[in-house]
């Protein structure tokens, strides 16, 4: 599958999701349910990754993980907060260069209608 129709995948999923559940829940919630929304369309997903850090050619474990993992391809980034700010996008941007990645979906699930939740980065 090419990146975006990954990315159409995981969208589709998680508007699916956003409608059963609303906004409010926490985002662990919203991720075990997109994980199975998504496993259950056979698209390949694994959550909580373990993403080390490349320091110096060292690679340091320093507790960070991606929430999901599409594909082998993309990283999703789920929130579950009143409003994205600029770092949250700066830590998906960290997460595809630490992963060497080129697009991650940031998905804010604490919103009336998820199209406002969504946004797409690229490395």
């Amino acid at each position: 599958m090419e990146v975006n129709e990954i990315s159409g995948k995981i969208i589709d999923c998680a508007m699916k999701v956003h409608t059963a559940l609303g906004p409010g829940l926490l985002e662990s919630a919203y991720e075990a349910c997109l994980k199975h929304e998504l496993a259950s369309k056979n698209i390949h997903v694994l959550n909580q990754v373990i993403l080390p850090i490349q320091y110096y050619g060292i690679k340091i474990e320093a507790g960070y993980r991606l929430d999901l993992l599409v594909e082998d391809e993309v990283i999703v980034e789920l929130k579950a907060v009143d409003k994205i700010h600029p770092i949250h996008e700066a830590q998906l941007l960290s997460y595809l260069k630490l992963a060497d990645k080129k697009v991650g979906l940031l998905i804010n699930f604490n919103v009336s209608r998820l199209k406002y939740g969504i946004k797409r980065i690229i490395n």
